[in-house]
């Protein structure tokens, strides 16, 4: 049976503290991402990658099992070969896959050598979405910065074993294609190719956060985070 972590709160520094310990590039920091109006995304730096927090309710799941029967059944032609894609066994342990998921699909940007980072895509890289979910629930490495990571933040950090119905996933851009990375999902989702006239990450991940938003319009527990230009 595969292990439950402590959830990860939802923080930037909190993330930016996993980056540290993973030996990520200092060059990229988890910012917050204020509203999906324009003038809000102007102000963050260029991202490489955007974190959702988002709640998983019943008309979340509703849609989600009709996207995975419809992907299943047509495919995606359109989805990059070259997407990192790990799927998530060990319970809580979304804000790491998602963190995972925006650095290793970035190696050329944020992987330096001899960093914990380094071996998780050395001993990873060659493996499928479901041995690599493997190696995070048996590996000794990634849940130990894990749960050094899940003791800081702002709040009080919950038990392991805490009903949680908040999820994070990550988006980010693979051979110009915006792609959607959820562990709790079978493959990763290719929401299209970014807008030629407005290429920028952010503002092509917002159009697909405002589906998200759309699905559930009462509900106001969405936070979004880009990886972003540290120094600009």
């Amino acid at each position: 049976m595969a292990p439950t972590w402590i959830p990860l709160e939802s923080n930037p520094d909190v993330l930016n503290e996993l980056l540290v310990k993973l030996g990520a590039s200092s060059s990229f920091t988890f910012q917050d991402v204020f509203g999906l109006d324009d003038e809000l995304l102007a102000m963050v730096p260029p991202a490489i990658a955007v974190i959702l927090l988002f709640p998983i309710t019943e008309k979340y799941e509703s849609f989600r099992r009709t996207e995975q029967a419809e992907l299943a059944r047509t495919g995606q032609p359109g989805l990059p070969a070259s997407t990192y894609f790990m799927r998530q066994t060990v319970g809580n342990a979304c804000g790491t896959v998602a963190v995972l998921h925006t650095l290793l699909n970035n190696a050329d940007r944020v992987v330096a050598p001899g960093t914990p980072l380094a071996d998780i895509l050395a001993a990873t890289r060659s493996l499928n979405p479901d041995e690599r979910a493997k190696y995070l629930e048996d590996g000794e490495t990634v849940a130990s910065i894990h749960s050094q990571v899940a003791q800081q933040g702002q709040t009080a950090a919950p038990d392991a074993n805490e009903d949680v119905d908040l999820h994070f996933v990550a988006f980010v851009n693979v051979d110009g294609h915006i792609v959607e990375l959820d562990g709790r999902k079978p493959f990763a989702i290719d929401h299209g190719a970014v807008d030629a006239e407005n290429p920028a990450l952010l503002p092509n991940v917002a159009r697909v956060v405002r589906k998200f938003m759309e699905r559930d319009p009462g509900n106001m527990q969405f936070t979004l985070m880009a990886l972003a230009a540290a120094d600009f």
